[in-house]
């Protein structure tokens, strides 16, 4: 009997502990529409300024679209596209580009076969800190190296406001 009540005496500690944690919140900071807002506009008017017509999409924490805006005289491809680079942007932690790079090396990656993946290049991760809350994508101009310097332009033009 003694045996029972030292195991039951340990399941109810086990639960005592573990009940607090159940309780804890999580603080965090995710970017506001107005950023996501900014960083759309630049990336359209750098890429603009260069001769490129370009459509860009903003996603939040969990890949949800915040932004997207069609840029003049952009095909209708570029609404996905934008779209998918962010995605993957956001949901790998890395520049789109880079999954390319990971599918060489391993042809029979799974995350090839999700929905909104791609291995195009013009999508870079937007970080608050170390941490990725958002990404943005830009597709229409001539290559995705010039899609991504615009994407860049675009999270440079909020930087201070990411810490």
């Amino acid at each position: 009997m003694s045996a029972y009540v030292s195991r039951l005496t340990l399941a109810g500690l086990a639960c005592a502990v573990a009940l607090p944690a159940v309780a804890q919140t999580l603080a965090r900071k995710d970017l506001s529409l107005d950023g996501a807002l900014t960083i759309a506009n630049q990336t359209i008017a750098t890429c603009k300024q260069n001769g490129f017509a370009v459509s860009v999409t903003v996603v939040g924490r969990n890949g949800e679209v915040l932004v997207q805006l069609r840029g003049d005289g952009t095909g209708p491809h570029t609404m996905e596209n934008s779209l998918k680079k962010a995605y993957t942007s956001r949901t790998f932690r890395i520049a789109s580009g880079e999954m390319e790079d990971r599918l060489k090396k391993n042809p029979a990656l799974g995350q090839a076969f999700l929905t909104n993946f791609t291995t195009g290049r013009g999508a870079l991760p937007i970080k608050i800190g170390e941490d990725v809350v958002a990404a943005v994508g830009a597709s229409g101009a001539p290559g995705g190296d010039k899609d991504e310097a615009c994407v860049k332009a675009g999270i440079d033009k909020v930087a201070d406001q990411l810490k």
